[in-house]
């Protein structure tokens, strides 16, 4: 169990625990995590590789065109049929066939597993016993696609995916990692060595697992779907207004450690607005942040670099911080409603 999961056993807990910090060796838990979502959403229950392939070879072949990049080892099999799929070198139907025979080696029984063990609540069942090897849904993963959070987590693997093989593709010294926050677009943003800018996700899309798919503050359930009508708004912890204060201090306030996702209500200005939160949310906030840490990828790096390589110096650096906020603000704040808190 990651610490992610502390307090919260729940189904949303266990996927997300999966795509945030399961092992990082290929992208290809990503390929088969989008894969099971598109399947499941037509409430199939019974599912063969031959079927799996065809999503699954999908998802990699279109992540190949942007990053060559899909996994830490030297060479793959399985990654050169894509590569010669995508030339033209081969049609479909060997794609598909080179998938279901070496795709699928490693992820099935790999899927599953976060920080050297299964998750509690199984999402399928491996059956290779004959001839036309499959998995079978439980009814686990048939709950999950009731979920309201169930909307939201093709793009928390998408997020993820992109965060992954940026780190794998860029090639730039850990240290000087920085992933950037463009307010305008909502987007997240390297320079890469030759100082061109490279998009990788969407804000809301990456942050939103880590902070469970709950609003910040009040831990309502929020959306990150483009046109829900209750789209979550990206908010500064620390307000932007005190930019120059911090930045005196050596502090990027627009920093990805100072940004969360808030429910739009909570975040208007007759709640938040321009306020401080009360000091409790700056716990919680330490602990989003340790969430990115533990994950490996580029927001790990960029938190790290922006605040500090052991907890200490990461937990004094926050504390500074909101120190300083609260010399130019008078009052603090909490929402006017809130739920139970699982972080």
């Amino acid at each position: 169990m990651t610490e992610f999961q502390f307090n919260d056993p729940s189904l949303e807990s266990q996927w997300r625990a999966l795509i945030l910090f399961g092992k990082n060796s290929a992208t290809y838990k990503f390929a088969f995590a989008k894969s099971l979502l598109e399947l499941i959403e037509k409430e199939r229950t019974v599912v063969s590789l031959e079927e799996l392939a065809i999503p699954f070879s999908r998802n990699i072949t279109e992540h190949l065109k942007d990053n060559d990049k899909q996994g830490s080892a030297g060479s793959s099999k399985f990654l050169n049929f894509c590569r010669q799929y995508n030339k033209g070198e081969i049609g479909e139907r060997e794609l598909l066939t080179q998938t279901e025979r070496l795709g699928f080696v490693n992820v099935v029984d790999a899927f599953q597993n976060v920080n050297g063990g299964q998750i509690p609540n199984l999402f399928y069942e491996k059956d290779y016993s004959r001839e036309d090897k499959r998995i079978v849904i439980t009814d686990n993963l048939l709950e999950l696609k009731d979920s309201f959070h169930f909307k939201n987590f093709t793009h928390e693997a998408e997020a993820r995916w992109k965060l992954v093989e940026t780190a794998w593709n860029l090639k730039i010294n850990p240290k000087l990692l920085e992933v950037q926050y463009d307010d305008s677009a909502s987007i997240l943003f390297l320079e890469n060595k030759f100082m061109q800018r490279e998009d990788i996700t969407s804000v809301r899309d990456a942050l939103n697992g880590y902070q469970k798919g709950k609003c910040f503050y009040s831990f309502y359930d929020i959306s990150i779907t483009t046109g829900s009508s209750n789209v979550c708004h990206v908010d500064h912890f620390l307000p932007h207004i005190n930019k120059q204060f911090h930045a005196n201090n050596g502090a990027n306030i627009n920093g990805v450690w100072n940004l969360v996702l808030a429910h739009s209500e909570i975040n208007g200005l007759s709640e938040k607005g321009t306020k401080i939160p009360d000091r409790k949310y700056l716990y919680r906030l330490f602990n989003r942040n340790e969430f990115y840490i533990t994950s490996k990828h580029p927001l790990a790096e960029t938190i790290i670099n922006q605040t500090g390589k052991t907890k200490a110096h990461r937990k004094a650096f926050l504390e500074h911080h909101y120190n300083i906020a609260l010399e130019n603000s008078i009052v603090t704040w909490s929402p006017s409603a809130e739920l139970n808190g699982t972080f």
